[in-house]
C-alpha cells in the first residue's frame, strides 16, 4: 500500500488541482489534509510516458538529433543540441570553430526566445498580473492587459523574430535539422549579415527591456518580494550546471560543477563522468524518476548538506558559477546576489529573477557572435572517420542540464540510449517545493482558487517540461490503474 492510499484510509480530505496549468506537458497535485485541515502529504504527479529511449535501439545514431527534437515542440532545439554534441563524442570528431560559432549563436537565439515565453507567458502572468488574480487573467491575455497592446505586440514580434532566425539557420523552428556528426548543414550567408546584427541589437534592446520590467513589476513590489523570499519557497540544495574555462554561465558546452548549499565547490566534471555522479530514483506515484547525487546517495525528500538531491536551471546555473560571461549581464547578476543577500540563493521563486538574466547573457552572445568574423566561414564540417562506440553530450536546455547517452555498434545503429533531461534533474526539488508550499499557505482547511495558483507556482518557477521529464529504461514502466466506486474507495487494482 503506497503513501497515497495510507492517507486515504486515515479519512483525511484530498484537494486535487488537476491539470496542473501553465507548463509544458501535464501533470496534477494532489494534497491530503488531515482533520484539522492541515497538510499531511501533497504529491505532484506526472502521468505522462516517454519512451524515446527504447523505440531509438536500431535506428542509425546521426538520427537522434532530430528524432529526440520530438520529445517536445517547446525545447526541441536543445534536444537536438544535446543530440549532436552526443554524435560529435560518439564520433570523435572536432568540429570546425566556425561551426561551433553558429551552434552556439543558433543556441542563443533559442535560449532568449525560450525564456520570453515562460517570462512573458508561462511564469510571468503571477507577478504581471498578481498570484490571486482571477484565474481567467492569470495568462497572456491578462499580461497585455497589465502592460499595454504596444508592449504585448513587441513580445509577440520579438519572439516571432528569433524563430524565424532558428528556422533560417536550423532548417525548422520546432524540429531542427542543422546538427550533423562533426559540424552544421548550413553556413550563415554574408548577405544576411546585415539583417542578422538587426535581429541582434533588437534581441539585446528587449533584453534588456524585460529586465526592466521585472524591477519596475515585481522588485519594486513589496509583497512580491517577501513571497519571493519567504520560507514557504526556499529550499537548501545542492546546485547543478554547466560552467565555461573561468567559471562563468555557459549554455553550450563546458564542464558540469555542483555546489553545495553552502556555495562551495563539490565536485567539478567532464560530461562523460555523469554516471559517476547521478543516479535516478523512482517513487510508486510518478513516472518522472528523481535523480540525486549518487555519492551521497538517496535520502528521501529532505534538503541540506547530508541529501542527495540537488536542482538545475536558471538559478542554480547562477549559483554553481562565478558570474556571467557578459558585461550587461554581469552586473545584473551583482544586483541579483546583493538584493538576496548572497551567494547561494536559495529561494525557489528567484529562478524568474534570474531567467531574465539570462535573457541578457544569450542576447549578449547573439551580438557577439553575429560580428564574429568566422560566423560566415565555409568550413562548417569535418566527416567523422571513427568506428562509433560511446558518445555523451551536454547542454544547458533552459531549464537546465540536458544529458544525451548513445551507445551504437560499430554500424552507428543504436543499442542504448540515455537522456536524463532537466525536469527530471528537478524533480526531487519540484516535489519539495510543491510540498512545502502546501503545507505553508493551507491552514484549517482554507482552500480558494489563489491560494492553489501559488502552490501551482512553486512547480512553475523551474518551467518544467513534463513531456521531456518521464523516462523509461530500459524500456519497462509501472503501469498500475486503480478502480474507486462512488465513495472513493479502491475496488480493483491492475497492475503490469
Amino acid at each position: 500500500m503506497d503513501t497515497i492510499e495510507q492517507a486515504r484510509n486515515t479519512k483525511t480530505r484530498r484537494v486535487t488541482i488537476d491539470p496542473i496549468t501553465r507548463l509544458e506537458g501535464h501533470g496534477k497535485i494532489d494534497i491530503f489534509l488531515d482533520d484539522k485541515g492541515e497538510v499531511e502529504k501533497a504529491y505532484y504527479q506526472i502521468p505522462e510516458l516517454r519512451g524515446f529511449e527504447v523505440f531509438t535501439i536500431g535506428r542509425p545514431a546521426e538520427d537522434m538529433p532530430q528524432i529526440t527534437s520530438r520529445i517536445c515542440g517547446v525545447c526541441p532545439t536543445a534536444h537536438h543540441m544535446a543530440g549532436t554534441k552526443a554524435l560529435d563524442d560518439l564520433y570523435k570528431v572536432e568540429p570546425p570553430i566556425a561551426a561551433k560559432k553558429i551552434r552556439e549563436l543558433i543556441y542563443n537565439t533559442f535560449f532568449l526566445e525560450d525564456h520570453a515565453l515562460h517570462v512573458y507567458i508561462l511564469g510571468g502572468p503571477d507577478f504581471i498580473v498578481g498570484p490571486d488574480a482571477p484565474k481567467e487573467m492569470r495568462n497572456v491575455v491578462g499580461v497585455i492587459n497589465k502592460v499595454g497592446l504596444d508592449v504585448g505586440k513587441k513580445v509577440i514580434s520579438m519572439r516571432r523574430r528569433l524563430r524565424e532566425f532558428i528556422a533560417y539557420a536550423g532548417g525548422k523552428v520546432i524540429h531542427p535539422v542543422f546538427g550533423l556528426p562533426g559540424g552544421v548543414a548550413k553556413g550563415i550567408a554574408s548577405d544576411e549579415l546585415p539583417k542578422l546584427k538587426e535581429l541582434a541589437n533588437d534581441g539585446l534592446e528587449f533584453a534588456r527591456f524585460t529586465l526592466q520590467v521585472f524591477r519596475d513589476l515585481v522588485l519594486k513590489n513589496e509583497k512580491y518580494v517577501k513571497l519571493i523570499t519567504s520560507e514557504a519557497f526556499t529550499h537548501k540544495t545542492y546546485y547543478m550546471g554547466l560552467v565555461d574555462e573561468n567559471n562563468k554561465v555557459t549554455f553550450y558546452d563546458g564542464k558540469i560543477r555542483v555546489v553545495d548549499p553552502t556555495g562551495r565547490e563539490y565536485a567539478k566534471f567532464a560530461p562523460q563522468q555523469y554516471l559517476d555522479y547521478i543516479a535516478e530514483h523512482v517513487e510508486p506515484w510518478s513516472y518522472v524518476k528523481f535523480c540525486y547525487l549518487k555519492p551521497i546517495g538517496w535520502k528521501g525528500f529532505v534538503d541540506g548538506m547530508d541529501s542527495g538531491i540537488y536542482s538545475v536551471a536558471p538559478l542554480a546555473r547562477l549559483n554553481v558559477s562565478e558570474g556571467m560571461a557578459t558585461p550587461e549581464a554581469q552586473k545584473a547578476y551583482e544586483e541579483f546576489y546583493t538584493v538576496l543577500g548572497g551567494k547561494p540563493v536559495h529561494h525557489t521563486l528567484a529562478n524568474h529573477w534570474a531567467r531574465v538574466i539570462e535573457m541578457l547573457q544569450a542576447a549578449e552572445k547573439m551580438v557577439a557572435l553575429i560580428h564574429d568574423p568566422d560566423i560566415t566561414s565555409s568550413d562548417i564540417r569535418v566527416i567523422p572517420s571513427k568506428t562509433p562506440t560511446v558518445g555523451i553530450g551536454v547542454v544547458e536546455a533552459p531549464r537546465g542540464t540536458l544529458f544525451h547517452h548513445y551507445e551504437t555498434n560499430e554500424k552507428g545503429l543504436m543499442t542504448r540510449a540515455n537522456l536524463i533531461v532537466a525536469t527530471q534533474n528537478n524533480s526531487g526539488r519540484i516535489a519539495m517545493s510543491v510540498e512545502k508550499a502546501a503545507k505553508s499557505l493551507i491552514h484549517g482547511g482554507k482552500v480558494n482558487d489563489g491560494l492553489l495558483n501559488m502552490i501551482e507556482m512553486a512547480f512553475r518557477a523551474y518551467d518544467p517540461c513534463n513531456a521531456c521529464a518521464t523516462h523509461s529504461l530500459p524500456g519497462s514502466m509501472p503501469l498500475e490503474v486503480r478502480l474507486r466506486d462512488n465513495t472513493g474507495e479502491v475496488v480493483r487494482t491492475i497492475r503490469r
